[in-house]
């Protein structure tokens, strides 16, 4: 009798052992925030691979490449989307933490300019971008014969994009740039603008043609030996030369990377090249490293 009860006492051990083992290993639930450029290409992955894997559950949200961040060093994401690269100052808060993370490229992006379709403004060269962004140029008529004045369309500071045309442009925006949350808002502020100017990722506008109904994707000229570019034009993302491309990353954490790996790995399958270039952005072999 007592040998029995100490063979059900193990027995039940055992099964208590298993289920809070899986219990604390949760590995069918993925959390991933961050970057609005990211996230419908985000959304559309996650939702091809959990038709392959019914098993999976992924859990996706916006708000911006700092918030994504922010989110893994809570412990309230397991992947970060971000379009842009870890801050000197977020390396340290992660060391300083003793969370080990560890970095994925999984596309490269190109920032969009727009401006409303009416404007007689196709092309622009990144002085006199520059110029405009940062609140110098005031009037559209300083560039073209229309006499309006300027409204830019921006990002909040906590977005990768506002980070990186910032950095690029090397400015800092004027206060009279409008913050706005995502690609959706600043789309829907320059259609409804004819004096409108804003920036998004290419892939937002590629991806839904209908989106962009309305606006003109204007070329960017970065020196004269290259001439006028589109966000658009393929050879040149391929050959590095549309000025305002850039990777986007995906942050793991380390302890949630034997979860997460089944994701990425979909993602460079062959389905999902196919998705990312599907939704306007760009596969560089370069970034496709054994993982």
């Amino acid at each position: 009798m007592t040998k029995s009860i100490f063979i059900r006492s193990f027995k039940l051990s055992i099964l208590v052992t298993l289920l809070c083992s899986s219990c604390s290993s949760n590995n069918s639930s993925i959390k991933m925030k961050g970057s609005d450029t990211e996230v419908n290409l985000a959304v559309n992955l996650a939702e091809h691979f959990t038709t392959l894997d019914p098993a999976f559950n992924i859990a996706i949200s916006g708000g911006g490449s700092g918030l994504g961040i922010t989110s893994l060093m809570n412990g309230h994401a397991d992947i970060a989307n971000s379009s842009r690269p870890l801050s000197e100052e977020e390396k340290q808060q992660f060391k300083d933490l003793g969370i080990a993370i560890r970095t994925i490229v999984f596309a490269e992006d190109a920032t969009a300019f727009i401006v409303h379709k009416s404007l007689p403004i196709d092309e622009i060269d990144i002085l006199t971008l520059a110029k405009i962004m940062k609140g110098e140029y005031k009037n559209w008529s300083e560039i073209t014969d229309m006499d309006l004045p300027i409204n830019i369309y921006g990002r909040q500071s906590s977005s990768g994009t506002h980070s990186f045309v910032k950095k690029k442009l090397k400015i800092e925006f004027t206060n009279a740039a409008k913050e706005m949350t995502g690609n959706a808002q600043i789309l829907e502020g320059v259609k409804a603008d004819k004096t409108g100017i804003g920036y998004v990722g290419a892939g937002y506008v590629a991806h839904d043609p209908s989106a962009s109904q309305g606006v003109k994707v204007l070329k960017i000229k970065s020196d004269d030996t290259l001439g006028f570019i589109s966000p658009m034009n393929q050879s040149a993302i391929n050959a590095g030369i549309y000025f305002f491309q850039r990777p986007l990353y995906q942050f793991v954490l380390e302890k949630s990377w034997d979860k997460v790996r089944p994701f990425i790995n979909f993602e460079r399958s062959e389905l999902g090249k196919t998705l990312i270039q599907d939704h306007g952005y760009y596969i560089l072999e370069q970034h496709q490293n054994e993982i």
